[in-house]
């Protein structure tokens, strides 16, 4: 929570002092292709991959073999990631052109030029976190989530900091938030270093690709690097195609992204993180009855509370735009433009979350290639609807074209559980779902009443205007809960939850 506040500070530090136009397309480009391959090797695959079978040698192997394993890992990886890097800062133009092709084909030069000397800057971030996400995953295995979930506010204040006061310094004042992501890189691994010493298990890196574990975790990673990140994959695609459209595209997709990142950060990243390695055990100590229990837990609450945060984001697109980031440098204009993007992400939140919660149930029994084929298919739908949806809706149509996708995608990852039996729904559900919905209707009636019929989102400005966005969010937040308390759910149903 505290990494996604200081998250929209960052933004709105950004949108404030950079605004939405060309130069800073050029650095969100540069800070999205390493952070999807970041995404890809390092949350995604590698994590899917690694927590599995470190798992395993923490709960049936002896301290000497899981510490071989940790090392091997280490060394390994560590070399992949410093030949990719490298490739990355060597080749950054060519990559670029790539990744933002409409630029190449409309001659934008010089936007292609900045973002190539500021991706040479950002790349280098793919190794520190991806190491960082390999910390993580230890920790997290020993149950130490804590550290691995603060170190993303390192990011954050890196971006603050160069933002506010390296950037006056520089010819090119953006390129100041390129250094940012370089600095956040290595003090997010630097970070963690103390808190694996303090498990015995700080890596003396060496080669291992020969060693049993390694093969294992690169066996289930090459799969994986697709299945685990479809979404990232769809949102940089989305960039691509976004490069083709008017200056401001790619900033407006970037902070509808941000602020449907919130929710999805706190609660499906969360969930997802708990989960894998809790199905991680249940799958070692045989027990299919709770690691179905797990799973179903994990499903109600992504709907708990994504469904709310769907609304809220939903209804409330405009003035939290406005409010946030809205300035002379990101003017009406912009809010609006992103604001119907952030609409279209938020049909498919409660997707985006189900992900986060249904895949561990294919990692934890180390299946991978179920999830690649839905991935596939997923990603065949999301080109499909991207090619429909961006001549009438522009910018919002790739938006949208990602939140069907994803609801596809998360069918078939449900549908895969149940047919492989490794899940079975537990019993209220009829009721649960008739309780949820009743209390976001209730909530989207508020929002309705106060949002819409009482405020000129345009016509306030300053702090008042941030307390009254707050206000109706509380509102609503209250309505919802008190309406799921008057229809008898209570929190100690969850605690019996997690407790079986």
């Amino acid at each position: 929570m505290l990494s996604r506040i200081l998250g929209f500070v960052r933004d709105l530090v950004l949108a404030r002092l950079f605004g939405a136009d060309a130069l800073t397309d050029a650095f969100f480009v540069a800070f999205k292709i390493p952070n999807f391959l970041r995404r890809l090797f390092a949350e995604g695959a590698f994590a899917t991959a690694f927590v599995p079978v470190l798992t395993e040698y923490k709960t049936q192997r002896e301290y000497r073999e899981l510490k071989h394993f940790v090392d091997a890992i280490a060394g390994t990886l560590g070399l992949v990631l410093l030949i990719v890097t490298a490739i990355g800062v060597i080749a950054a133009p060519v990559v670029v052109s790539l990744f933002a092709f409409g630029w190449v084909m409309e001659g934008e030069s010089e936007r292609l030029d900045l973002a190539a000397e500021m991706l040479r800057l950002t790349f280098p971030y793919l190794f520190f976190i991806s190491l960082t996400a390999f910390a993580g995953g230890v920790l997290n295995s020993h149950k130490r989530f804590a550290v691995p979930a603060f170190t993303p506010v390192l990011l954050n204040l890196s971006l603050i900091g160069c933002a506010i006061w390296l950037s006056p310094q520089m010819e090119q004042p953006v390129v100041a938030l390129a250094w940012g992501v370089m600095i956040a890189g290595i003090s997010q691994f630097v970070f963690q270093i103390p808190f694996l010493a303090s498990l015995k298990l700080l890596p003396r890196p060496r080669l291992g690709f020969s060693d049993p574990g390694v093969k294992r975790v690169l066996v289930l990673m090459l799969p994986a690097l697709f299945a685990v990140s479809v979404t990232q994959i769809n949102l940089l695609l989305d960039t691509v195609l976004a490069s083709f459209l008017q200056s401001g595209s790619i900033s407006w997709l970037y902070y509808s992204d941000r602020l449907m990142e919130f929710p999805l950060g706190v609660l499906g990243v969360a969930l997802g993180t708990v989960l894998l390695p809790q199905l991680s055990h249940d799958k070692h100590e045989a027990d299919p009855q709770q690691f179905s229990r797990t799973l179903d837990w994990g499903i109600r609450m992504g709907w708990l509370f994504g469904l709310p945060a769907a609304i809220g984001l939903g209804m409330l697109a405009l003035p939290m735009m406005e409010t946030l980031f809205g300035s002379e440098r990101f003017d009406h204009t912009d809010s609006l433009m992103a604001s119907q993007s952030l609409m279209a992400y938020s049909l498919g939140l409660i997707a985006f979350i189900q992900i986060k919660v249904l895949a561990p149930g294919y990692y934890a029994r180390q299946d991978t290639k179920t999830p690649v084929k839905i991935g596939v298919i997923a990603m065949a739908l999301n080109m499909v609807f991207n090619l429909i949806l961006i001549w009438p809706l522009a910018h919002a149509g790739l938006a949208l074209a990602t939140s069907l996708s994803a609801f596809v995608n998360a069918y078939l990852l449900w549908r895969g559980l149940q047919k492989q039996e490794v899940f079975q729904a537990q019993v209220g559900w009829q009721k649960f779902i008739i309780q949820s919905v009743l209390a976001g209707a209730a909530m989207a009636a508020v929002i309705y009443l106060l949002a819409f019929d009482q405020i000129d989102w345009f016509a306030i400005q300053g702090w008042l205007l941030g307390a009254l966005l707050l206000g109706v969010i509380a509102a609503a937040a209250i309505t919802y809960f008190a309406v799921l308390w008057v229809s008898g759910m209570r929190l100690r149903d969850w605690r019996r939850a997690v407790a079986k």
